[in-house]
């Protein structure tokens, strides 16, 4: 049994042959199916996460004891009825540790209505940081207005680099999405569920919702990488780059002809660094323009001390702050609450609810303000998920394993047994 719980069936049945113990794959599996489930002693502090089945589309519940640090239990869904029926089978529980979806705190407060329940601190930074990135996107065009500024700092554009048929697609496709987000914005105020938006524009259903939270359509900002598509033909170019061919649709042409599969904005890109490449000796070189940060990374920036960040994000800061007052609060009580997760005066979460519900936070001030007994826990406790997390990257491995073939029962049963 204990080769099934750890390789599973063939691949236990090849190892007992290697053992000189032969048995078959079946049997292994058999004997899984059979041991015992562990007793487990009462467990007073439980955390609950979700796994996934089929990341996006299907999800389980798992249930730790973080006093033992072992797996109590896995269940096939993640809904309230079925957290709560497993809680009231444990009445002893005094603590239950969770992620911030709403149908866990619920199952919670129905199975255990006199326990604790404690919001796990890195749910709820990545919400924050979630909320700050939706607060830059709505702030989009001060954004860029900052970039520009900093842009001219480093230098004066003198001329686009990229040749003008990738400029003009670029064009094209930033007015496609223009056109997308007025068409979302229509059918919203006309009532229409985000579903059906996404249905009728032919995108999913969440790339309308994060449209909408961000306030706009997206802009995008893709790494330029080395294309192995193009690296067969270089000679080629090079020898037609010699003769005079200088044109990058000319060159995609002709390439096409010969094999070559890659996009004409690959060849248009390759014929804008030849040209650079070609500049006379001795010309002075613009200096590289500043490269503007994602709305990732200036959410990130909004919630750092000006002492965690480089001079020149200090100085892209006081930029946008000047463009956006309303991102300097948001930074500022951003950088409040990190504190006072970090075991600040519980006192002040209520005032700090109150201020945020009139800033560029509302949404994620007013899902604290819905979850506040939890949120207090947080900052009084030591209780967190994070040891839940590893058991999802075990259960994962399992999963792999099994090339994610294995029914409910077993999954069970190895994780269980082997905790």
């Amino acid at each position: 049994m204990a080769i099934g719980l750890a390789v599973g069936g063939e691949p236990g049945s090849r190892l007992s042959h290697k053992l000189a113990m032969p048995v078959s794959g079946d049997t292994v599996l058999r004997m899984v199916h059979s041991a015992p489930l562990p007793d487990f002693a009462a467990p007073t502090v439980v955390g609950i996460d979700d796994w996934a089945w089929r990341r996006g589309q299907r999800y389980g519940t798992i249930i730790c004891d973080l006093e033992r640090n072992c797996v109590l239990d896995l269940l096939p869904d993640r809904n309230a009825d079925s957290v709560a029926r497993w809680l009231k089978s444990w009445p002893g529980i005094k603590i239950v540790a969770r992620d911030r979806a709403g149908l866990y705190a619920d199952g919670a407060r129905c199975g255990a209505p006199n326990a604790v329940q404690v919001a796990d601190r890195w749910h709820l930074l990545n919400s924050l940081g979630d909320a700050l990135r939706h607060a830059v996107g709505r702030h989009r065009h001060n954004l860029a207005a900052a970039v520009q500024i900093m842009a001219a700092a480093k230098r004066p554009i003198t001329g686009a680099s990229a040749a003008p048929g990738l400029a003009q697609l670029r064009a094209d496709r930033r007015a496609a999405r223009r056109e997308r987000w007025d068409e979302i914005c229509r059918l919203r105020a006309q009532g229409c569920p985000t579903s059906g938006i996404g249905k009728q524009l032919g995108v999913d259903r969440r790339t309308v919702q994060r449209w909408l939270a961000a306030g706009g359509e997206p802009e995008h900002s893709r790494p330029h990488r080395p294309s192995h598509l193009l690296a067969p033909f270089e000679a080629c170019l090079e020898a037609r780059w010699a003769s005079g061919s200088r044109v990058g649709q000319q060159l995609w042409r002709e390439l096409r002809q010969q094999g070559y599969t890659g996009s004409r904005v690959t060849i248009a890109r390759w014929a804008a660094n030849r040209r650079e490449r070609e500049a006379p000796e001795g010309a002075a070189q613009p200096p590289p323009t500043w490269k503007a940060p994602t709305r990732r990374r200036c959410a990130w920036y909004l919630s750092q001390n000006l002492d965690q960040i480089d001079a020149e994000a200090k100085l892209f800061l006081g930029h946008l702050f000047a463009q956006a007052p309303e991102l300097a609060t948001a930074a500022e009580l951003a950088k409040r609450f990190v504190s006072l997760l970090g075991g600040g005066d519980i006192a002040e979460l209520d005032e700090w609810i109150a201020q945020a519900a009139n800033s560029e936070l509302k949404s994620f001030a007013n899902g604290i303000a819905r979850d506040v007994d939890a949120v207090r826990a947080a900052i009084t406790t030591s209780w967190t998920t994070s040891p839940v997390e590893g058991q999802i990257s075990r259960i994962k491995a399992i999963k792999r394993q099994m090339y994610g073939r294995a029914s409910y029962p077993l999954l069970r049963r190895r994780v269980l047994l082997a905790a």
